[in-house]
């Protein structure tokens, strides 16, 4: 293993340069299959949540505010999960680089399971009053800690399984299984909007899909248990890399990286969260579309931002993460600023044309951000750089993203501040790219020659 070395008490930006031990074909593909599924099934969780805020979580455990107000507080709850996600990808991050990446995907996903089914039986604000939200929200923490801790595992499980020229392709299977997710999310919260009444909804049926989640956690445990450990992190382990406190190596030496890293994944999250929850309250309340419809664009819109993710994480393995990244974050900057606008139409055409096309330059700029964030890092930080990096962008980004659509809208009247917001946040992301290096070894040294 080949890793630049950091002078002592100096910060670096440290690329990965080893290659990734063989493994089996079959032993690659169980990896990737993994990934996907669990974090599909681990973001179908963590985003029901977002779907019944923007729905049901008001009402139900808000009774006694306003709509608006109702709002907020159901989309102050939704942000308490990503400031919970933090404190998992540094916990699960030091005992991911200590003792393994597998025991901690088996413990995140365990730990959403349980919040995620818990929120589905918990009794609502009528039936034992503040004891219900305080309850909604400890529920909403654990979540966040289970998802802080999943992606960085999900992705170094893809990525250091990947053959020589592939960690691009390969860790877009976790970056995928984040539109699973909210395709899965969202076709079982309209399967119970159709099947059932409103009051029904209202009343039991917003449950169903916390409680789905007890069978789908079940489905991604057996696959899960059933892959190898990562071959870098056995690597590491076996030539005595391991350090005691991989955190604090990062935070003292790696800190600009993390900070670079994180920035790049602002405006993705961000804008991607807006787009998965704040809209569909947007679609019903102030535009005047039944959930159902909401529900379905965005149901359609998945499909082109998973393939926005295949695409260009396969292209950063030839053309390289940074150039990739960069276009596509262009890209990002010129939708952000028309997405609005369209939307405000109100002609579903021309909506669900502003949807696809959102979805599939979110797509692009998610795709080569596996790969990326992994290879920034040496092997025995690398989960809790990544993780760190990641989920100091969710807070900037998804955490802070709906709360703040919703009260710029609400102190401005109209969808232009939001505009504003979302160009902003993806130029800082823009900005954040560029001052990073192209970390595919193979595309540089191909410049080199």
């Amino acid at each position: 293993m080949s890793v630049r070395a950091a002078e002592p008490g100096r910060q670096t930006m440290t690329a990965i340069t080893e290659a990734t031990p063989p493994v089996s074909h079959k032993e690659a593909r169980r990896a990737v299959l993994s990934s996907f599924v669990g974090t599909a099934i681990e973001w179908y969780d963590f985003f029901i949540y977002g779907t019944a805020a923007a729905l049901v979580i008001g009402p139900q455990f808000f009774p006694g505010a306003s709509t608006f107000a109702g709002t907020l507080a159901a989309f102050a709850t939704f942000a308490v999960g990503f400031i919970a996600r933090p404190i998992g990808g540094v916990v699960m991050g030091h005992f991911g680089d200590r003792i393994g990446r597998k025991s901690m995907l088996v413990l995140s996903l365990t730990m959403m399971g349980v919040a995620t089914v818990g929120i589905g039986l918990l009794p609502n604000f009528e039936a034992i009053g503040v004891a219900a939200p305080i309850l909604l929200v400890a529920l909403r923490f654990v979540q966040g800690i289970g998802v802080g801790g999943e992606w960085g595992g999900a992705v170094l499980m893809a990525t250091e399984h990947a053959p020589e020229g592939k960690r691009g392709l390969y860790g877009a299977a976790p970056q995928m299984g984040v539109p699973a997710g909210v395709i899965m999310a969202n076709v079982v919260f309209l399967a119970v909007t159709q099947l059932l009444s409103d009051d029904a909804f209202q009343t039991w049926g917003w449950r169903v899909p916390f409680l789905m989640s007890a069978v789908l956690v079940g489905v991604a445990m057996w696959i899960r248990l059933g892959v190898f450990e990562s071959p870098a992190f056995a690597e590491a382990k076996e030539s005595d890399t391991i350090v005691k406190m991989p955190i604090v190596e990062v935070l003292t030496r790696n800190w600009r990286t993390v900070l670079l890293a994180a920035g790049t994944f602002i405006a993705t999250n961000g804008i991607a969260y807006v787009f998965m929850v704040y809209v569909l309250t947007y679609g019903t309340k102030e535009l005047g579309y039944s959930r159902a419809t909401m529900l379905t664009l965005l149901i359609v819109a998945c499909p082109v931002w998973m393939a926005g993710m295949a695409v260009s994480a396969w292209k950063s393995d030839v053309l390289g993460r940074r150039r990739v990244y960069t276009w596509s974050s262009i890209a990002l900057v010129i939708v952000a600023a028309v997405f609005f606008p369209l939307i405000d139409t109100a002609s579903i055409p021309v909506m669900l044309l502003a949807m696809i096309v959102m979805a599939a330059v979110l797509g692009t700029t998610a795709g080569p951000q596996s790969a990326l964030f992994a290879e920034l890092f040496p092997a025995h930080i690398r989960y809790s750089g990544a993780s760190l990096g990641y989920q100091i962008g969710a807070i900037l980004g998804g955490g802070l993203a709906p709360f703040m659509a919703t009260w710029l809208f609400g102190a401005f009247g109209s969808s232009t501040a939001i505009t504003a917001y979302f160009v902003v946040i993806a130029v800082v992301s823009l900005v954040s790219i560029l001052l990073l290096p192209e970390t595919n070894t193979t595309r540089r040294e191909a410049e080199a020659v």
